[in-house]
């Protein structure tokens, strides 16, 4: 337990900035607080005692704001930042290295008995008030946006934005855990990708009304039936021309509301 307490330690200095002596970061560092309460009332609880683990983590949440139920099994490594309104409920499992936010809740669905709360892998990173919800896996290297609501399994080396969460980023590269502004916007790469197709819509439209102005039919053909061969001419036009743009885009938006595999 204290080889855990000291990685515990050790990890604020390593992701954050602003710890610069460890008597700052032993009385003034919340998340770590809570980790050490927490670690007791959890060792308690794996005995069977009861209250006092319970009390010691109600004890925690009136001191740190953090809330964590004793069941929780954490790892080692874990590092809550400021760490205000966090909840991690009773069967949640976190991985090492995990880097939790303010505001983020891993919480569970209905009154189900047994395992209803996330588990979470190694390195991840969850956002300012991100929820996961639900007996759900999070994988390895996993980045949740902050404000994300995540309701289903999430693959490892992924990144996750979003309400539901949808996955935006697949690497095999681990990430710098820090860089939230790198975080991509899936619903602006939609509205970008319809606003694309509008664009080329109006294209279209405009070039047919050119065409219908500057060409005149014959007396023997019907202007209708002459002006629609030189509205199926310029559609074939169009689309080899921008048929890859359109297959793209629509890449885009069926991932979007597929959730893209999530």
């Amino acid at each position: 337990m204290l080889s855990t307490l000291l990685a515990d330690f050790r990890i604020i200095f390593e992701r954050d900035p602003a710890a610069r002596n460890w008597l700052e970061v032993m009385f003034c560092y919340p998340g770590l607080q809570a980790l050490l309460f927490h670690r007791l009332a959890h060792r308690l609880y794996r005995l069977n005692i009861p209250f006092i683990p319970r009390f010691m983590s109600h004890i925690a949440r009136f001191l740190t704001g953090i809330e964590i139920h004793p069941g929780a099994t954490i790892g080692q490594s874990v590092f809550i930042d400021h760490g205000m309104g966090v909840v991690i409920g009773e069967t949640a499992i976190i991985g090492n290295y995990a880097l939790i936010y303010q505001g983020v809740t891993l919480g569970g669905t209905g009154k189900q008995c047994g395992k209803r709360h996330p588990t979470v892998g190694e390195n991840v990173v969850v956002g300012t008030g991100a929820k996961v919800l639900g007996n759900i896996e999070i994988g390895n290297n996993v980045r949740i946006g902050a404000g994300s609501v995540v309701l289903r399994d999430v693959p490892s080396d992924c990144t996750v934005v979003g309400i539901p969460g949808r996955i935006v980023y697949r690497s095999g590269v681990r990430v710098n855990p820090l860089e939230h502004a790198s975080l991509p916007d899936a619903e602006a790469q939609v509205i970008r990708a319809l606003v694309d197709r509008l664009e080329q819509l109006e294209e279209q439209v405009t070039e047919l009304k050119k065409s219908q102005n500057k060409d005149l039919a014959p007396d023997n053909v019907p202007a209708f039936a002459y002006a629609g061969m030189n509205n199926h001419q310029i559609f074939d036009d169009s689309e080899t021309s921008m048929g890859q743009s359109c297959r793209l885009n629509n890449k885009i938006i069926e991932q979007f509301l597929d959730g893209s595999g999530i």
